[in-house]
C-alpha cells in the first residue's frame, strides 16, 4: 500500500474513531437524561394519583365513580396501580393481566421512597411509597408509561448524528487526501530527482527544501551517500585505469620477450637472456597480482578476530624489512607504558597476518624512500588505544598529493622512480579501518614522512 493511502486510511480511522466516540457520548448522555426526566415524571404522576385518590379518601369511600379516568392519565399509555397497606389492589386503570408483575414488584418496595424497575420494551415503570397523612397508613403506587416524545427525540438525534458522521467521514477522506498529497509532495519531488541520478551523473544532488524539516535531513543523508558513491566510482575508475595499465606493462613485456625469443634466439646464451627478462616480467606481474588479491581480501569478509599482540606483529615486520634493507638502521622505541596493571600489554582483537602486512607496508615505504635511520615508536595513546608511529627522513610528499596517496595504484611524484605499484598504503588503510582504527600520514617536502596508526586495544 502506498504511504499516501496509509496516511489517508489512518487519518480517516483516527478522526472517525473520535467522531463515533463523541457521538456515542452525546447519545448516551441524552438517553440517560431522558430516562431520568421520564422517571421523575412517572414519580410526579404517581404522587398526583396518591393525592387525588388516597388523601381524599376516595379509595376507602368507594367514590371512584365521581372521577373521570382521563383526568389522571397525564402520560402516553399510562397505567396506575395503587395497593393498600395490606398489599391488596385498591385501584388500577390497567387490565387484570398486568397485575402479576406488579405484585412481584411489591417485594422490592420496602425502604426506598421511589424505585425504578427495569424497562419492558419502551414501557418504563416506577414504584413509590405514599403515606396517608390522616391515619399514617402506607400505600404503594406503581406507575408505568411510554415516553413517546423522548424516544422520538432520541431517534431524531441518532439520525442527526448518523448523517453528521457520514458527512464528516466524506470531508475527512477529502481532507486526508489533501493533506497526504501536500505532505508527500516533497517526497515525490525527491523521488523524481533521485530517479534522474544514475552511474553516469552521480554529481547531481537532491534539493534540501527548507533545510530544517525531516525531509531536508533525508535529502542531506542521500546527498552524503551520493558523494560517497561518487568518490567510490571515481576511485574504482582510477583503480581500473591504473590496474589495466600496470598489468598491461609486464604482460606486454613478457609476451614480446617470448615472441622475440621464439623467433630470433638461436643460441643458449640468447635464450637464457630472454628467459631472464621473461622471469623478471612474470615476477612483477605476480607481485602486482598478489597486491590486488590482498586488497580484495582486506575488503571482503574477515575471519573472526582473536587476541593479538601488536608488538609481536611489529617484530615480524621488522625482521622482514631488516632482511630487505640490510644497511638500514631501525630504531624501536617504547613510549610510556601503563604500570598499574597485570594484564598483557599491546593486546588487541584482530587478525595477526593482516596487521603484520599493514605494518610491513609502512616500514617498507620508510626503508624504500629514506637512507637515514627509521624511528618506530610504540605507545598507548590512552588506556584503550594503541599507537604506532613510523618516522623516516625521506624526501617527503607534496601537500597536494597527500589526499590521493590512499587511492589504489596511485603513486606520488617522488615514488615513480622507485619499485612498487601504489597498493601498500591503500591496503594498509583498509586493514586498519577493518580493525576499527585510523591511519594518518603527515609529511613535509625535504623533511620526511610520519605514518601513525591508532588501534583499539584490549582494556587493561
Amino acid at each position: 500500500m502506498l504511504i499516501r493511502n496509509k496516511l489517508m486510511l489512518r487519518f480517516t480511522l483516527l478522526v472517525l474513531g473520535i467522531q463515533l466516540s463523541f457521538s456515542a457520548f452525546i447519545y448516551y448522555f441524552n438517553a440517560s437524561t431522558r430516562a431520568q426526566r421520564f422517571e421523575h415524571r412517572l414519580a410526579n404522576s404517581g404522587t398526583l394519583a396518591g393525592r387525588i385518590l388516597v388523601r381524599t379518601y376516595k379509595l376507602e369511600a368507594r367514590m371512584l365513580n365521581s372521577l373521570r379516568w382521563a383526568d389522571l392519565l397525564t402520560l402516553p399509555q399510562e397505567q396506575i396501580s395503587i395497593y393498600g397497606p395490606d398489599n391488596t389492589l385498591r385501584y388500577s386503570n390497567a387490565d387484570a393481566g398486568s397485575q402479576a408483575m406488579n405484585r412481584a414488584r411489591l417485594q422490592l418496595m420496602v425502604k426506598e421512597p421511589v424505585v425504578a424497575f427495569p424497562r419492558e420494551g419502551r414501557r418504563e415503570t416506577v414504584g413509590l411509597l405514599f403515606s396517608d397523612t390522616g391515619n399514617g397508613e402506607q400505600y404503594r403506587i406503581i406507575v408505568s408509561a411510554v415516553d413517546q416524545v423522548g424516544w422520538a427525540h432520541l431517534r431524531q438525534l441518532a439520525l442527526l448524528l448518523g448523517l453528521g458522521n457520514l458527512g464528516a467521514l466524506i470531508l475527512t477522506i477529502l481532507a486526508g487526501w489533501f493533506f497526504a498529497e501536500s505532505a508527500l509532495r516533497p517526497v515525490a519531488r525527491i523521488t523524481q530527482q533521485a530517479g534522474r541520478i544514475s552511474a553516469t551523473n552521480l554529481g547531481r544532488r537532491l534539493s534540501e527544501g527548507n533545510g530544517r524539516d525531516e525531509l531536508a535531513q533525508l535529502a542531506r543523508v542521500f546527498n552524503s551517500m551520493l558523494r560517497g558513491l561518487q568518490q567510490a566510482f571515481e576511485g574504482q575508475k582510477s583503480f581500473l585505469a591504473h590496474a589495466s595499465h600496470e598489468l598491461r606493462t609486464p604482460l606486454t613485456t613478457l609476451t614480446g620477450t617470448l615472441e622475440t625469443a621464439l623467433e630470433y634466439d638461436t643460441s643458449l646464451p640468447e635464450a637464457k637472456e630472454s628467459m631472464a627478462q621473461s622471469l623478471d616480467a612474470a615476477r612483477r606481474l605476480s607481485s602486482l597480482t598478489n597486491g590486488l588479491l590482498n586488497l580484495a581480501k582486506a575488503e571482503g569478509a574477515l575471519p573472526a578476530f582473536a587476541p593479538v599482540r601488536l608488538d609481536e606483529c611489529l617484530n615480524q615486520a621488522l625482521v622482514q624489512v631488516r632482511a630487505t634493507y640490510p644497511g638500514r638502521e631501525w630504531r624501536l622505541v617504547f613510549g610510556t607504558l601503563p604500570t598499574e596493571t597485570e594484564a598483557d600489554l599491546f593486546m588487541l582483537p584482530g587478525n595477526a597476518e593482516l596487521l603484520t602486512t599493514a605494518l610491513l607496508n609502512l616500514l617498507d615505504n620508510a626503508g624504500k624512500y629514506s637512507a637515514n635511520p627509521v624511528r618506530v615508536e610504540v605507545d598507548y595513546a590512552d588506556a584503550r588505544t594503541l599507537l604506532v608511529r613510523i618516522t623516516d627522513a625521506g624526501p617527503g610528499i607534496a601537500p597536494n598529493e597527500l589526499n590521493r596517496i590512499y587511492e589504489p595504484l596511485y603513486r606520488a611524484t617522488g615514488a615513480l622512480t622507485r619499485p612498487g605499484y601504489g597498493l601498500g598504503l591503500s591496503l594498509t588503510q583498509r586493514i586498519v579501518q577493518r580493525h576499527g582504527g585510523r591511519l594518518e600520514i603527515t609529511s613535509a617536502l625535504g623533511q620526511g614522512t610520519t605514518a601513525s596508526i591508532w588501534l583499539p586495544a584490549t582494556p587493561l
